[in-house]
């Protein structure tokens, strides 16, 4: 059952169960030292950027823009933003398991800060991604370009750590292509963005969902926990619920906890089967061509081409393949027609089924199916 709660547990009981699909109302350092160290997979942080705006912003025509003016953003000076920023990357670490990670993203007005106190308190590194803006406010005073993106960091707790990486589905998703580091979203808006009765925005920098998708969806597992030390109207534990992760939200401001209790309470979350995360090739089980033949899945005597059909191939009763002087495996046979160094024989080789032809990968595809499901 989702919940506020306002005081912060200590007691041995408490820090023996993690306080999970729960938002904590206070302050984020307290909060987070009070939870049993070493027991959250992530940290998704989005912390105040200490834009320092002595002015308040209009556009050409005068009118306001509504741009984050609120106290939580703002700080004396520097050092005591940094002494903030180390203070609650602390308190984040302690309470990362060993093989977790942060993310944590911002501007141009603290970003550079808080990769500096990364490093300095022994994170590693792993990435920047650049949230690149669909849609950016523009620069209404003509005095500076467009701040049209946004740098998240990707940290490990330890340079040891082995943090979570779901490369292959990432690539998938990504049609086939390895997933680079510079992301391309649109800004909340529509209905996503919360509103008041007046038809304000309730929180002046919520993120679009479709960030914290991508996020959990490379670097968290289904049943994972997520922190968010600073989670506002709630973004982290929506898509969290949606995506079968655990979240823990830590957030002061009782307007946005009532907001995103709302906001929570209506997400559905979605089937097992869909949220499963595509398995490493390296991890799924081994299936050697000579099983298809032996299993009759593809039989001794068919002729396997090239997607363009300009080369053939006989498939042989032991596995093995035959082209004109050519034989061996798929993979020797394929590199040998093309003169190559090497070939994928499974994505090279086709066979001719209903006149379509079909990479031969795509039935070792459903051997693994098969298998995983009699291990399961």
């Amino acid at each position: 059952m989702l919940r506020a709660a306002r005081t912060v547990k200590t007691t041995d009981a408490d820090r023996a169960n993690l306080p999970v699909d729960t938002i904590l109302v206070g302050d984020c350092i307290a909060h987070m030292n009070a939870l049993p160290a070493g027991s959250v997979d992530l940290v998704f942080a989005d912390p105040p950027y200490n834009l320092q705006l002595e002015e308040g912003l209009t556009r050409p025509d005068q009118s306001k823009v509504d741009a984050v003016d609120d106290d939580w953003d703002k700080f004396e000076s520097f050092a005591h933003y940094d002494n903030f920023t180390r203070g609650w990357l602390t308190a984040a670490r302690r309470v990362l398991k060993p093989n977790g990670a942060l993310w944590v993203i911002g501007s141009y007005h603290n970003i550079f800060r808080v990769g500096a106190a990364l490093q300095d308190l022994e994170f590693w590194l792993l990435n920047d991604v650049i949230w690149r803006k669909a849609n950016p406010m523009p620069n209404f005073r003509g005095t500076r370009f467009t701040n049209a993106h946004e740098t998240l960091i990707w940290a490990a707790r330890d340079k040891a750590s082995r943090v979570t990486f779901n490369y292959e589905a990432m690539k998938q998703a990504n049609d086939d292509t390895q997933m680079r580091s510079d992301w391309l979203f649109p800004l909340c808006t529509g209905a996503e963005r919360l509103t008041d009765g007046d038809g304000d925005k309730v929180h002046p920098t919520q993120k679009p969902e479709a960030l914290l998708h991508r996020i959990f969806n490379a670097t968290t597992k289904p049943g994972d926990v997520v922190l968010d030390p600073f989670f506002g109207t709630g973004t982290t534990g929506a898509v969290a619920k949606r995506l079968g992760r655990k979240f823990i939200g830590i957030e002061r401001d009782t307007t946005y906890v009532a907001a995103a209790l709302k906001r929570i309470a209506a997400v559905k979350p979605l089937g097992a089967e869909a949220i499963e995360t595509a398995v490493p090739k390296r991890q799924a089980p081994r299936v050697a061509f000579g099983a298809l033949v032996e299993m009759g899945i593809i039989t001794a005597g068919t002729e396997l081409y090239d997607g363009r059909r300009r080369w053939r191939a006989l498939v042989r009763a032991d596995g093995s393949l035959a082209s004109g002087p050519h034989q061996g495996s798929i993979h020797r046979v394929g590199a040998l027609v093309q003169g190559a160094e090497a070939c994928n024989g499974w994505t090279f080789w086709h066979t001719n089924r209903n006149g379509r032809l079909l990479p031969i990968d795509s039935f070792r595809a459903d051997i693994r199916m098969q298998m995983e499901k009699l291990s399961a």
